[in-house]
């Protein structure tokens, strides 16, 4: 009997050991790699910030998250998980013997495989290197990596480890980007109740997702801090208050993109850097963007794109009665479900962009215009001749010739000829240079690039940077192809008291709290400041009482200039405030006609009233007015005053007879 028992025992105790033994032998000799959680990299989202540092959008691959460090993550998260998932993960070695104990109890009762005794160490392992399946084999590993996992990490690296690495549901992954999604705060600012809703959630995230299942989300909150009040973490008070509490709780979309037009040049921007992991990375980029002044600008462009089509229905309408009448009368063939828009806002004197739009509807064309297209100008082009003009003496008294002539030129061998019109058909004879480029006369401009030689014009054109001029008059009419964004660049000179300043989006990049990018201002020096403020005295003239009478907006100093190509194919409107430049173009995708009546003045003009109309409702503090740089002269000619300077030199008249005063020149 007593060779019996001790024979019974003895297979016990055996039968006790040997799991520990086996383990024992996996855990020592057995090689199972634990690298990716040693060496802890998980794939992070990467945020993009407007210029008041809010929050633009969020981009990631296949999981959203952003990393907390350890010290980041509030004590009360740490007791509130410890406390529900693992009260004694401080003293154990990766595995708890006795809820193994436990829950074999419960296996042998069951019959079967059921869950239970996992450590957080556990389930950091079976979230980040094993599958969910309920099977021996796979608890044995999870025993076996947890045990090595404690051996290498300290118990703070592996809460980290896991506070980041878990799904709280919504598609968040670890507590800071569900703190940041439901609650819309950070770590350190949340209460003791949304603390309780996301250490809950790992068990069953769907389930638990307040976004889901509210009530169901704090009856588990509730649990959890009933936990930590049974243990004494809590007091009374503390406890009662969490309870009680009900916690506003966001239901966004992940990505909260409230610019997409500006995601997507943002991307684009940072892959012609060389950055590829841009969506799982974890960056911040802060950039120029407004996003009060973006909100603006669309429903600028949106505004002006429905004038639009109400006038198109109008003339439709015109046109169909004329049919009536006259049968042998022929439509305009005019598809209005081609024209979109685009327009770019740029800080004059900075290159900050601070809008930036790219089609009317986004949903709609993600093309970006603004950036991407290239459309000529038209008359948009002719203040850059105009400032060449100014920067060799000429001013906005010079007497132009607006008359008009035949150009005989040979093309591909066969005799052509040019007869260039202004879009009035009329002409006027003599006329100053300042009414020339207020009216917008195309003769008159072709006439002054005659005056100071095709070749002279071009090289001093080359200063403003521009690419690809034509070699032939047509420059005058502006026949090169620009994007609005280009477009805004070249006019900063005008904006920017002769400094030619590069617009640019980004500001800077971190990445793991390191700076790793940070834009460095370019500039190019154009012209003087007093001959840049003698063009905007006569593009201030084109928005008061010129071709671009549709974009005054009241309150403000405005110039800017129009641009109309042939046909109406394209319609422009390039200007500026005191302090804020601006271009909007409008067209046709497919480069076909708009109505005749769509030039740039009416189609781009409301889009940029519209827009500085509501910049000064937003920002009543804004710079209003021009101010005149030292060196300008103001001198009454023909009754009207203009503005001259020591290059730009007024006309002489029979009283200007002192010889001294001309050396003072």
């Amino acid at each position: 009997m007593k060779i019996l028992k001790k024979i019974f025992f003895t297979i016990l105790i055996l039968g006790f050991l040997t799991p520990f033994v086996v383990l024992g032998y996996y855990v020592t000799q057995v090689k199972y790699d634990i690298s990716s959680l040693v060496d802890y990299k998980p794939e992070l989202s990467t945020k993009i910030y407007d210029t008041n540092g809010e929050k633009i959008a969020t981009i990631f691959g296949k999981k959203h998250r952003y990393y907390a460090t350890f010290n980041e993550i509030p004590p009360r998260a740490i007791e509130a998980l410890v406390a529900i998932e693992d009260t004694t993960f401080f003293e154990h070695p990766g595995i708890n013997i006795d809820a193994i104990f436990r829950a074999a109890i419960k296996v042998i009762k069951a019959g079967s495989a059921v869950e239970g005794a996992s450590t957080i160490t556990q389930q950091l392992v079976k979230n980040k290197l094993l599958t969910r399946e309920k099977k021996l084999s796979r608890k044995i590993k999870e025993a076996i990596y947890a045990i090595k996992l404690e051996q290498v990490l300290t118990k703070e690296q592996i809460l980290e480890r896991y506070l980041n690495e878990i799904y709280l549901g919504h598609g968040y992954y670890g507590i800071k980007t569900a703190a940041d999604g439901y609650f819309h705060k950070k770590l350190n600012d949340l209460t003791l109740k949304e603390i309780a809703i996301l250490v809950g959630l790992p068990k069953a995230p769907s389930t638990y997702a307040p976004t889901r299942n509210y009530e169901i989300s704090m009856g588990r909150a509730n649990r959890v801090l009933s936990r930590m009040y049974v243990l004494g973490w809590i007091n009374d008070e503390q406890y009662n208050s969490a309870v009680n509490e009900n916690p506003k709780v966001y239901n966004d979309t992940l990505t909260q993109n409230k610019a997409p037009f500006i995601v997507d040049e943002v991307m684009r921007r940072m892959r012609a850097m060389g950055i590829k992991d841009i969506k799982t990375g974890g960056y911040e980029i802060y950039t120029t963007i407004d996003l009060r002044l973006q909100k603006v600008a669309i429903k600028s462009l949106k505004y002006a794109y429905d004038l639009s089509l109400k006038r198109a229905e109008k003339y439709k309408a015109y046109e169909l009665q004329k049919l009536k009448r006259d049968p042998s009368f022929e439509l305009s063939d005019v598809n209005t479900t081609l024209l979109n828009g685009a327009m770019v806002s740029v800080k004059a004197k900075t290159g900050e962009i601070l809008a930036l739009v790219g089609s009317v509807d986004y949903k709609k064309s993600s093309y970006n215009r603004a950036t991407q297209g290239r459309r000529q100008p038209g008359s948009a082009f002719k203040p850059f001749i105009y400032q060449v003009a100014i920067d060799l003496g000429y001013s906005g008294a010079t007497k132009l010739i607006d008359i008009a002539k035949t150009y005989n030129y040979e093309k591909d061998g066969k005799d052509m000829k040019w007869q260039p019109k202004n879009y009035e058909k009329d002409y006027k004879g003599l006329i100053t240079l300042r009414e020339a480029l207020v009216h917008s006369r195309n003769l008159a401009t072709i006439n002054l690039v005659n005056d100071i030689g095709l070749n002279q014009l071009l090289k001093e054109l080359k200063k403003f940077g521009i690419k690809n001029l034509p070699h032939d008059l047509s420059i005058s009419l502006g026949t090169i192809s620009l994007s609005p964004l280009q477009l805004a660049q070249y006019y900063s000179s005008f904006a920017n008291s002769g400094i030619q300043i590069e617009p640019y989006l980004i500001k800077y990049i971190k990445q793991n709290e390191n700076v790793i990018y940070e834009h460095k201002l370019k500039t190019r020096f154009i012209t003087q400041p007093t001959q840049a403020y003698i063009m905007t005295t006569i593009l201030e003239d084109v928005v008061k009482r010129g071709t671009g009478r549709k974009a005054r907006a009241k309150g403000i100093e405005l110039a800017g200039k129009t641009g109309t190509t042939n046909n109406n194919i394209d319609g422009w409107f390039a200007g500026y405030s005191p302090t804020i430049q601006t271009v909007v173009w409008f067209g046709n995708d497919d480069n076909t006609p708009m109505y005749k009546s769509e030039t740039g003045g009416r189609i781009a003009g409301p889009a940029f009233s519209k827009y500085y109309t509501n910049v000064l409702k937003l920002y009543p503090q804004i710079q209003r007015e021009f101010q005149q740089p030292k060196g300008i002269i103001e001198v009454d000619v023909d009754g009207k005053k203009e503005y001259f300077s020591h290059i730009s030199k007024p006309p002489r008249t029979e009283k200007e007879l002192d010889p001294e005063a001309e050396l003072l020149w």
